[in-house]
This record gives C-alpha cells, sequence and structure tokens, in this order.
C-alpha cells in the first residue's frame, strides 16, 4: 500500500473546520512537483492546475475536490475551575468518538485534554450521569452531558489562548491507523482524508501521463463539514461547468452497498440529484476497469459538490465515493478502496467529453 505512510501524515494533522492550515501544507507539499500551477484561493482551498493535452474545443475544464476538514469540536464556555464544555462542529456526538483525549488548540499552546462524563458508581443524586447510565436512564449521551477537563485553571486555559471559538480534536494518539483483517483498513478521519489521499495519487498519475483530456482543477476545500463553504466558491469561482467530489459513502442495507464492494456512484443526497450522465459515465468507467461499481441513492449525506449544486454554483455535479463502514465515526474502508478511486478518477478525466447537445 504505498498510499498509506501519505494517508497517515494526513491523518496525525489537525484539521478542524476553519483551521486546516496543517492539512493544507501537506496537500500543498504533494501537489506542487506534480501540477502545472498550485495556489491558495481567498476561501483558504489549495487548488492545483493539470492542463489537459487535448487540442479538442469540446474537452471540458473539471473541478475534482476533496475536503480538508474533519469533524471537530468548539470550545463553548470555561468554567472558573477551568471546565470546558463543547458543542459540535459538523454533525457527530460525544458517542461518534467517545470519551478520551483531545487537543486544544489553543491560540498561544497546544493543550491536552480529556472529554469526560463522570463516574459510572453515582446514582441519582449525579443527575447529569444517571440519565444516560444504560442501565437506569433513557437518554441519549449528547453534548451537554460531558466536559473537557484539563488540569488548569481558567486563567492558565486564557493565556493558552483558549476561549469560547476554540477548536478541540480528537487528539493524536487516538489517530493512527489500524489493520481490520486482511483486507481493511480503520481510523477516525478517513471523512475526508482517504479522499485527499486518492486525489493527490490521482495527481501524481495525471502527471505521469497520458494528460486529461480538459484543463483539471484539483480543489482540496475547506469547511466542507460545516456547509461545503469552500467548495461552494471554488466552484464558483474557477472554470469548468462540473463539480466532482470524492467522498467516504455509507455502507448499509437502505443503500444496498457494502463496505468490500466497488467504488459507490451517487445518483443522489439530501441536498441534490447528481447529473445522470456524469453518474452513468463514473459506472460505465469502473465496470470497464471490472470494479463492480455500486450506485447509490443517499438520504442524509451532503457533499461539496451537492452544496455546490444546490446553491446555484455548478450546473453540473457528480459524487464518487470509497466505500467506508461507520461514516462520522469508527471508519473502516478496504485497502483496495484508494487505489480503486484513483483508477476510476484518472480514466474519467483523461476520456471526459462535453456532452452533446
Amino acid at each position: 500500500m504505498i498510499y498509506r505512510p501519505l494517508l497517515q501524515e494526513l491523518l496525525f494533522a489537525y484539521g478542524p473546520c476553519g483551521q486546516e492550515d496543517a492539512v493544507r501544507d501537506i496537500c500543498r507539499r504533494e501537489l506542487t512537483p506534480v501540477v502545472d500551477e498550485t495556489w491558495t484561493d481567498p476561501a483558504g482551498n489549495v487548488i492545483g492546475l493539470v492542463r489537459g493535452g487535448s487540442s479538442e474545443s469540446d474537452a471540458p475544464a473539471v473541478r475534482v475536490m476533496a475536503h480538508m476538514d474533519e469533524l471537530s469540536m468548539l470550545v463553548k464556555r470555561i468554567d472558573a475551575d477551568g471546565t470546558i464544555h463543547l458543542t459540535p462542529l459538523g454533525t457527530m456526538y460525544p458517542g461518534n468518538f467517545g470519551l478520551g483525549p483531545v487537543a486544544i488548540l489553543g491560540r498561544h499552546t497546544t493543550v491536552c485534554g480529556v472529554v469526560a462524563l463522570g463516574s459510572e458508581h453515582t446514582t441519582q443524586e449525579s443527575s447529569r450521569i444517571w440519565r444516560t447510565k444504560p442501565d437506569h436512564g433513557d437518554k441519549a449521551l449528547d453534548w451537554p452531558d460531558v466536559y473537557v477537563f484539563t488540569g488548569l485553571d481558567a486563567t492558565a486555559l486564557r493565556q493558552a489562548g483558549i476561549e469560547p471559538g476554540t477548536r478541540v480534536c480528537v487528539d493524536r494518539t487516538r489517530r493512527t491507523v489500524v489493520d481490520v483483517g486482511h483486507d481493511y483498513l480503520g481510523c477516525y478521519f478517513l471523512d475526508d482524508r482517504a479522499a485527499v489521499t486518492a486525489l493527490l495519487c490521482a495527481a501524481r498519475d495525471l502527471s505521469a501521463g497520458p494528460a486529461p483530456a480538459g484543463d483539471v482543477y484539483l480543489v482540496f476545500t475547506t469547511d466542507e463539514e460545516v456547509g461545503g463553504v469552500g467548495g461552494g466558491y471554488a466552484s464558483r469561482t474557477l472554470p469548468g461547468e462540473l463539480t466532482l467530489a470524492l467522498e467516504v459513502g455509507p455502507t448499509e442495507p437502505e443503500y444496498g452497498t457494502q463496505v468490500g464492494g466497488g467504488p459507490i456512484v451517487a445518483y443522489s443526497d439530501a441536498l441534490c440529484v447528481y447529473d445522470k450522465a456524469v453518474a452513468d459515465r463514473l459506472m460505465d468507467v469502473a465496470d470497464e476497469l471490472g470494479l463492480a461499481p455500486q450506485a447509490a441513492v443517499l438520504g442524509a449525506f451532503e457533499s461539496d459538490a451537492s452544496h455546490a449544486k444546490a446553491g446555484g454554483h455548478t450546473p453540473q455535479a457528480g459524487l464518487l465515493c470509497l466505500p467506508t463502514l461507520s461514516t462520522h465515526g469508527y471508519e473502516v474502508i478496504a485497502t483496495s478502496a484508494i487505489p480503486a478511486m484513483v483508477s476510476v478518477l484518472t480514466e474519467f478525466l483523461r476520456n471526459l467529453r462535453r456532452p452533446a447537445d
């Protein structure tokens, strides 16, 4: 798995929404040697341009996006004793990550804290804990039920630059890729670091040739988890009529998708209906490569591409996904999923033509 060191480096990098600097640095480093131009736009997106090799006028420019940000938390308030209360930055609950160490990214110092609920050995007198206990309570664990312990008081936290709005991330000690069985990998934040890895690998392959049919803008976006902000801006400001997002894709019976199956091609999600011609072409490419693609109509799902289309920033949108177990939790993908996405994407881009009128 030649991509694994890069994937691990990306997973170790903190990238909460609006503070993706560490991930952005890796993407720029990897892109610069293999693309024709690289820059960062006003939204914080990293963009690499691969110029098309076709002289035909019907070869359109395409924007391909993978997002740099990760699910994280914000400091909501700090008590006088230094207890930190959180609110989510993205859609997840404490149970998605569990109790344990977090990195609090202060303006001056990063501080390690521990997300805690309190002792299981309590009675109704500790009502906040009691109501969530599986043997007595009747309420699912939510953000007001947990807190962060740092061992520091409010004054020390203020000196570290920790205040309401400070980003809080799952600590690096819990971000190591593990082998699951013989054919799978597991870690938090494969959404969307696995797709970022695939897009960087695709940049290398396109650089080695053959070139894509038309110009390709490889866009590593900001703030996808809170509304597709970076992707919307890039779709509005970059050339091209198609925004193609690379994402994790849920593998559940309701969608007929499996984690051990081929790439997932979405035909719709909660925000838009993806362009059928684009989805059909992705399916055909994956079929021709013998990758057994999985068509899906997704429900509670959004992407940079669907945000862009719903907002009127792109006339065409597509979504290609890595089949993923437990999206927005401790995620699992097949070891073959990233290479399969790279193969489908590069073949799609090398043979893309403008649809006939």
